[in-house]
């Protein structure tokens, strides 16, 4: 199953889109303008976004735009302009694919599915569990556990601690941090980082010491 958004400002468009795409197993977000769709993907992990380009507030280019400076979740762009400039335009900013209106459901669900495939295939595959003594990590699930009791986080705990650990034994600073977890957008300082990261160690308990502070840099993931 993936989580898709649909960003069209035409009501029974997204409601056809949204019919096909559950149907295929997935589960639907709607947009109706690009402005929304570009917060919601600041606040969610989307595996694609299927969205227009005529839109009001924000285009779909110009949504693009904003989208992959947080995010290179993929990009179907749907148009009713078929010229080749458009569509290369929209490849240039990193769409995916590219459906001209009017389109055929089942079509539009195929490239979906291809893209999916595509991006699944060229992602390294990360085992289901890691662990590190009696620390449990289990990134798709979204799970910690410490010598088998299950360790419960805030959200951002969770999306700070696997991105440490994705990325474990690399320096990372606290400007890295802010950015890519937090988002370029975010109003605040790195004493943001140091809290959670102090919120994190408390929560690790005697493990809290595989994460490492680097100072005048940031932290890193010791293993």
């Amino acid at each position: 199953m993936a989580k898709i958004l649909v960003a069209d400002d035409e009501q029974k468009i997204r409601e056809v889109i949204r019919e096909y795409s559950e149907f295929n197993g997935h589960e639907v977000t709607e947009a109706a303008d690009g402005m929304a769709a570009v917060g919601l993907c600041k606040m969610n992990d989307f595996d694609l976004v299927i969205m227009d380009i005529m839109m009001p507030k924000l285009d779909g280019y110009s949504a693009c735009k904003e989208i992959r400076k947080i995010s290179d979740v993929p990009i179907i762009m749907l148009s009713a302009r078929s010229e080749e400039y458009d569509k290369l335009f929209g490849f240039e900013l990193g769409i995916d694919d590219y459906v001209v209106k009017p389109f055929s459901p089942k079509e539009l669900m195929a490239r979906v599915n291809a893209v999916l495939s595509r991006r699944s295939a060229s992602q390294p595959q990360q085992p289901q569990t890691m662990k590190f003594e009696g620390l449990e990590i289990n990134i798709p699930a979204r799970t910690v556990t410490i010598d088998g009791e299950k360790v419960e986080l805030t959200p951002k705990e969770y999306d700070l601690l696997f991105y440490l650990v994705e990325n474990k034994n690399i320096a990372l600073s606290r400007d890295k941090l802010l950015s890519d977890i937090w988002g370029y957008d975010f109003f605040g300082d790195d004493r943001t980082i140091d809290t959670h990261i102090k919120n994190l160690r408390n929560n690790l308990g005697k493990y809290r010491d595989y994460i490492v502070t680097l100072r005048g840099v940031g932290y890193k993931f010791e293993a």
